[in-house]
């Protein structure tokens, strides 16, 4: 027959700090990977605002041509071409302001590729790097260089705050094509693409065309 067994009480004292330092060790586990979490879910939740704001804005921020003119010019053989062409733009129903002085503008041909970025002058000092802007009223009403006078150094033109505001933007596609040893800049019935990117990275393709026949005409719908 077996004797009766007697349980020492620091035995159960040792069983119980190892339990409980197990129990700390799970809290402290499971306390870190709940930080990391937290951190991580923030990180994305951020990330993803971010990703949503700028995608909003580049759908949203929209600018349109509504117009587009091209001056002809004439070669030493009289042979007639695209100098110039204008497009008056505006910004598409929602957009937020759109500052025209981060426009870049991507001018592309059969011969000739470049970027564009904006610059404070005169409509006629457009050139090979640079395109301008000035209010399309003051175009139509000859205040611009097309006419004569327009001040150069103002704001006027460097941005779209209502759907209601048109802007000209012209390119110097003499410039341009001259650069890539073009014989002419566009000639009749020769196109060219347009991209025009504003600060959000929202992009507008425009396509140019020349018209089959220039006749005697000095502007032209392109």
């Amino acid at each position: 027959m077996l004797g009766n067994t007697t349980q020492d009480e620091t035995d159960r004292g040792q069983v119980g700090i190892g339990t409980l330092i197990v129990f700390i060790a799970m809290v402290l586990v499971a306390a870190i990977a709940a930080g990391v979490l937290i951190n991580t879910a923030g990180s994305l939740q951020s990330q993803a605002s971010d990703t949503g704001t700028e995608t909003q804005q580049a759908v949203a921020n929209q600018v349109e041509v509504v117009h587009a003119v091209g001056i002809t010019a004439e070669d030493a053989e009289d042979n007639k071409y695209l100098s110039d062409i204008d497009l008056t733009i505006k910004k598409s129903a929602g957009s937020d302001v759109i500052d025209l002085t981060d426009l870049t503008v991507q001018y592309t041909s059969t011969t000739a590729d470049r970027t564009l970025s904006h610059a404070n002058v005169d409509l006629e000092q457009a050139d090979l790097e640079s395109f301008a802007t000035a209010l399309a009223e003051n175009v139509q009403s000859g205040e611009t260089s097309s006419g004569g006078d327009v001040a150069v150094g103002t704001d006027e033109g460097e941005s779209l705050t209502s759907t209601e505001d048109r802007v000209v933007i012209r390119i110097d596609v003499s410039a341009i094509e001259e650069s890539f040893d073009a014989e002419n800049s566009l000639s009749e019935g020769e196109s060219a693409t347009v991209n025009i990117v504003d600060q959000s990275g929202a992009q507008y393709s425009y396509g140019v065309t020349a018209p089959a026949t220039f006749g005697d005409k000095t502007i032209v719908v392109v």
